[in-house]
């Protein structure tokens, strides 16, 4: 059994395809299937059901994958210690995040310390975000809501208010507050199901007696306070994007009754080599937040 086998088995399981498998990892598909092959007359087992063209992995191969991607894990982590130990000023650090406004704030500290490392950021929501740093491919997920699960180990490093913004001309611009049971008729813009305040705010109209009619959906934080200066809708927005917005023609509203509140996380695999690098990036998110709550505070 060798190392090229079970890189070729893990990519064939994950797709269940063998052209597109032998696309990904640029091999002929001749040679994927003999490879294939090879492993499952080594193992004495089947590893897939084969109906034409189409894989499923059977019950072999469901398990056999769960102990080929633990194999695979700590040797990529183990090559991950290596690359550490000898290059650890030029490493890269893969990050998921699901609201990229804090970004800007918290790469720059962190290149004043590390100016040479790294970075493959990725917009994400939290369901894949799960499934990716569960896989070993995402060193941290900064969301709301946190990542949080089994394998995982997640900080909380933020809470905060969630927002209600309306133009000046609606109905509600001359109050400084409302009621989220008041917001049943309203059109709103909102991102796309999967982000954590989408999410969370549907939860919450849902408790308050109500779903959410949306007049957009989108995958693009910072269009939603456009749409709602240009009278499309109303939306939800968290209190630290507050100063991020555009504050001509829109008024910010505090939600009550009830008070709807978010916690973005800091998340990542338990068993994945922390490099002295992603320790300090860690703890330079951990500090930025700190620094918002005692500004929040004041």
């Amino acid at each position: 059994m060798e190392l090229l086998q079970l890189e070729y088995f893990r990519t064939v399981a994950r797709l269940e395809h063998m052209t597109e498998a032998a696309g990904v990892l640029h091999v002929t598909q001749s040679s994927l299937s003999k490879t294939i092959r090879l492993l499952e007359e080594d193992l004495g087992v089947s590893l897939f059901d084969r109906s034409g063209r189409k894989l499923r992995l059977n019950e072999f191969g469901r398990s056999f994958l769960a102990r080929v991607e633990r194999a695979l894990f700590e040797l990529e982590e183990g090559k991950r210690e290596i690359v550490d130990l000898t290059k650890a000023d030029y490493s890269t650090l893969s990050l998921a995040v699901n609201t990229a406004y804090m970004l800007p704030d918290i790469l720059h500290r962190f290149r004043e310390i590390r100016p040479h490392v790294q970075f493959h950021v990725q917009q994400l929501g939290t369901h894949e975000m799960e499934i990716r740093v569960k896989k070993g491919e995402i060193d941290f997920c900064c969301s709301s809501p946190p990542v949080q699960g089994s394998e995982l180990v997640c900080d909380i490093v933020f809470q905060e208010r969630i927002y209600l913004i309306v133009p000046t001309t609606h109905r509600f611009a001359n109050r400084d507050r409302v009621p989220l049971s008041e917001l049943k008729e309203e059109r709103f813009v909102s991102l796309n199901k999967g982000y954590g305040i989408r999410d969370l705010m549907d939860f919450h109209c849902e408790k308050a007696g109500f779903i959410p009619q949306n007049a957009y959906e989108g995958d693009e934080p910072a269009t939603l306070g456009l749409l709602v200066q240009a009278g499309l809708g109303i939306s939800f927005v968290p209190e630290s994007a507050l100063h991020f917005w555009p504050v001509e023609n829109i008024v910010f509203l505090r939600i009550e009754e009830p008070v709807c509140e978010r916690q973005i996380g800091l998340s990542r695999h338990h068993s994945r080599y922390l490099s002295n690098a992603a320790k300090e990036f860690r703890q330079v998110i951990i500090e930025h937040f700190r620094r918002m709550a005692r500004n929040d505070a004041r």
